[in-house]
Formats: C-alpha cells, structure tokens, sequence
C-alpha cells in the first residue's frame, strides 16, 4: 500500500489522445503513467509542477469552470494496493478503504462506492467491492450510503499494470468527478416502447446540461426518422414538428402530438418560421454542414428556449471539424455546453442557447429551464 498523486481518466476510447490533450491544457506537465484498458488512462503529474502536491484538486478546479469535451469522468488515486488476483483481494480492498480512506469520508454527506474491475478473469466483479467496501464504511463513518445521488464517492479501480494487479483507491466529492456515474457510464433502462438506441444520447444529454423539457411546449426535431428523439420528446409533453423524408416507426405515426414533416430540414425552411421552445438535430451530416444549417434555424428558437444537437467527426482531422463546426455555432448561438458522452461515438453533442443575432438581434441570454 502506498500514498499516490495520480489521477484516473476515463474517456471514449477513440478519444484517448484528445482528452489527454485537454488534461495537459489543464495541468501542465502531466503525462500518461499508464494505460489502464482503451479508455481509461492513468494521469501523473508533471515533476515540480504547482499542482504535483493535489493534481487532482487542481484538475477538478479547472474543468468544473470549464468543463472538458473529451473527458469524461476523473476520479483521484489517494491510495495503490497491491493485489493477487484471488477471491481475498475483494477483503484486501475493503480492509485498505476502511483503515485508510475511511477517515477522508465526511460522516454528514452521503456516499457510495464506485468499483471497477477491469480484468475480466478475476473471481470477483465491481457488485462484491461495492457491497462489501460500503457496508464497511457505512459502519465505521456512519455515512449514508446513496447509490443514486452521492454527495462523494469512494472510487475503486481493479488493473493490471506491468504484469501485476493492483487496485487504484480515492475518495472525491461528486461534482468533481465530471460525471457523477461510475467512469461516466451513464445507464439508462430499455423501455418496451424505445424506438431507437439513439434515445439513451438525447436523454443523457439533458441530464448532463441538466435541461428540462416543457410540458406543451413546442419542439422541432430534425432529420427525425425513425423517431427516437421525437418519442422522448412527445413522452415529456411536448408537441413535436418531425421533419424527415423516411418514415417515423409505426408506434409514432398515430399519435395527435407529433407533426410528421416528410422532406428534407432545407424543404422545411421554405415555410413561414414558427417558433419552438427546442429544436433537436441528430442529422448524420458533416459537423460543419450540420452546424451552418442550425444557423438558418436560429430565428425559430424562443428567447429563453434551447437547442440540442450532435455534431458527426471524422476519423482524421478531428479537432480541427470539431473548432470549425464550434465556430459556425457561434455566430448565432451561444455554446453553453459540448460534451463526448457516454452514448455518444464518433460525435459531439452540443448544448445551444439563442445567440446576440437571433429574433431580431435582440440578446437572449437566458439560461434554459432547469431541474
């Protein structure tokens, strides 16, 4: 067992090299200690740096007021145990959280425990730490335990590094860890009447913006086919204009709330502008394309409403569609948030409020509804 300053970063896999980039920006000097699987990357500090003595406090300072797009989640390493692989590690573990990290856990906060196990032969799985460490510690500290809203967590990782197994231990408050699901692996059960895959994006992106639909209100989805997105909207209350050529599924085709535009986003805008209280857009279109044609939808959007969009990258050139897209937006938008999520692959999702040129050139800065 040994005191560490390292820090754990957990990102979509075909990202790793951007949201390495982006802890670097945060925290000059830091380098990759180790990959821990595609993914998931142990971060050190750079030697001598101001931050080597907390790099994770100064990591988490920087990101809560600007937030990354790349990283997903972060957690700290106060602590490596070594491990054996066996059945006794899960012991090992909860008896090293209980005498050394215990202490750090602030009894009037609730807390959970956050475990992964990243091997996939070992005789144990992320449920038997998480069960066992946070019986421990609910008796030792007398903390609540929350699973599903933590005010800090204990973060519990399982790695081979260099031929040995080892355990990454940490406590954190939540709100510095980015997300507060477990590597940022937001879940979402499968409902009977789900459309499309695609739903779990839009939903996870309104908890992360932490955005609220409008019963009644009026949303626009675009490039709506076969109906995802529409179905999370309608199932929140709101009245939706769906515009696509293709079909929506049959499940949405009847449903009074929902308008079913067959044509192309560029035939709609032919019409008289309506306002909406959201416009989605989900198009599988260029990220710069896809963002010019937000621009000429600018005007539909109510002062104090919202728009949620993804924006497809390329495998080459990434960053640079990614700040030529962010650009175009922000001609007429303001970019309140841009996020890679859980959910998302190859693509950004962008939260966007009306900008200084729309309706009229008034400025609208109104934070959306929120929770």
């Amino acid at each position: 067992m040994s005191e560490s300053r390292l820090i754990i970063l957990t990102c979509n896999p075909e990202s790793d090299d951007l949201a390495l980039r982006e802890a670097r920006q945060a925290l000059p000097g830091a380098r990759l200690a180790a990959e821990l699987e595609p993914g998931v990357l142990l971060i050190a500090p750079g030697e001598g740096s101001e931050s080597a003595q907390n790099p994770f406090a100064a990591l988490a300072a920087v990101w809560r007021d600007a937030p990354p797009i790349f990283a997903r989640h972060i957690a700290p390493v106060d602590l490596v145990e070594a491990l054996h692989g066996d059945a006794d590690d899960v012991a090992r573990l909860r008896d090293a959280v209980t005498a050394q990290l215990a202490p750090l856990i602030d009894a009037a906060q609730s807390f959970s425990v956050q475990a992964r196990v990243l091997p996939e032969h070992l005789p144990y799985r992320p449920y038997d730490l998480n069960t066992a460490i946070s019986e421990a510690v609910a008796g030792r500290t007398g903390a609540d335990l929350d699973v599903r809203e933590p005010e800090q967590v204990i973060s519990v990782t399982v790695a081979s590094v260099d031929g040995q197994m080892r355990g990454y231990l940490g406590v954190s408050a939540v709100e510095d860890n980015l997300s507060a699901w477990t590597g940022g692996m937001r879940r979402f059960a499968r409902e009977p009447q789900q459309v499309s895959r695609s739903e779990f994006k839009l939903l996870e992106a309104l908890d992360t913006f932490r955005l609220h639909l409008v019963p009644r209100g009026l949303a626009l989805d675009l490039g709506a086919a076969p109906g995802g997105w529409t179905r999370i909207l309608r199932a929140a209350g709101m009245y939706v204009t769906a515009v696509d050529p293709a079909e929506l599924d049959p499940r949405l085709r009847h449903d009074t709330g929902i308008r079913h535009k067959r044509m192309s986003a560029e035939t709609f805008l032919h019409g008289e502008p309506e306002p909406f209280d959201v416009i989605a857009n989900d198009m599988r279109m260029d990220a710069r394309d896809s963002s010019r044609l937000m621009l000429r939808f600018a005007d539909w959007l109510r002062p104090g409403g919202f728009a949620v969009m993804t924006l497809k990258l390329p495998e080459q050139g990434r960053l640079d569609v990614l700040d030529a897209a962010l650009r175009i937006l922000r001609e007429r938008y303001v970019v309140a948030g841009a996020r890679q999520l859980f959910h998302n692959r190859s693509e950004i999702t962008v939260y966007l409020l009306p900008g200084p040129t729309a309706h009229d050139g008034r400025r609208t800065g109104e934070r959306a509804r929120v929770r």
